[in-house]
Formats: structure tokens, sequence, C-alpha cells
């Protein structure tokens, strides 16, 4: 790991997904804070978007499908519109990696055992090597605590690996790109 070129995935931070979530302003600041790393490193920065079919509340254009206040694409960075829980399901994100030479995914964002643990497994298929921001991700209470749900992510997608790739579980401020 650690080899090739490296990018930064945002998933889902929205203000729908982000609505309610454990420790939200602690994980935002974490986001925003791997943001600017990625910016100054010069890093590809890929934006990722769920939208919901017309009249759903994360629906293109509604108040919830925009991002949250403070995470603003510049032009040079990539919005990509998923409607999946996989972020490269009928999506172009694959597609606009391998334009960029990426090999490495460093990942961020919103609802840990929905959008971030099936894009982290997704990755690996994709042939990705993937390191997940330990303290960059975030859900809401569910059948267990959100706080349970994102130990226990962190915790199994430790040891999710192909015998190409694996995926490392790193705090934000141990993140190489």
């Amino acid at each position: 790991m650690g080899e090739g070129k490296s990018s930064l995935l945002v998933i889902d931070v929205q203000l729908g997904p982000l609505w309610g979530t454990y420790k939200k302003d602690e994980t935002f600041s974490v986001i925003q804070k791997m943001i600017v790393k990625a910016e100054r490193e010069n890093v590809p920065v890929f934006y990722i978007q769920f939208e919901g079919p017309k009249g759903d509340l994360l629906a293109r254009g509604t108040q919830f499908w925009q991002f949250a206040p403070g995470i603003t694409p510049r032009e040079q960075d990539i919005v990509i519109y998923k409607r999946a829980a996989d972020s490269f399901y009928q999506t172009e994100l694959q597609e606009e990696l391998q334009k960029r030479g990426v090999t490495h995914l460093v990942v961020v964002g919103v609802r840990t055992e929905f959008c971030i643990d099936t894009t982290c497994r997704a990755a690996l298929s994709q042939g990705f090597d993937v390191t997940l921001v330990e303290d960059g991700h975030t859900t809401v209470d569910g059948v267990y605590t959100a706080e349970q749900i994102i130990n226990l992510h962190n915790s199994t997608l430790r040891g999710v690996k192909t015998p190409e790739h694996q995926i490392a579980i790193v705090k934000a401020d141990k993140v190489i790109f």
C-alpha cells in the first residue's frame, strides 16, 4: 500500500445523509482537514453525491441533496452522482480514476455501514488499495449504536483484502497520500 497515485473520495457529505449522525461536528472537521490536506498535496479529490429518484428527499436539487455547508468542490475536483451504496455502480468513477492513474483511494464520508462499507469493498474488486480514515466516517444509530457500527466496520474492514489489494484503517493524522 502507499505505492502508486492516491485520490481522496468524499462520500455523501450532504445535508440529508449527514443529519443526525454520531459525532457529526468532529467527523465533519476531520473530513474538511482531509480535503485541505489532499488539495495541498495536489491529490485528486472526488466528491460522491447520492441522489434519490424524483420526489425523494435526496432527489437532485433538493435541500437535503446539497453538499453540507463547508463542502465546496473546486473546478478541478470531480463530482460523481450515484444512485446506489456502491460508488462504482453505474457511475463513471472507475473510468475517471483510471484516467488519472489512481491506484489508491483514501475514503471519508457518511453512513458507515452503507456507502462507506460498500464502496471500500467494491474498490478492492475494482483493483484499488483503500485507506479508510478511521475517524473520518460516521452514521446514525440503528439496530446498534452508531459508535458500535463505526467500531465494528473499522475492525472488520481492516481484515478485508484480495491477494493483490487491501483495506487499511488509519486515523486522519496518520494518513499518507
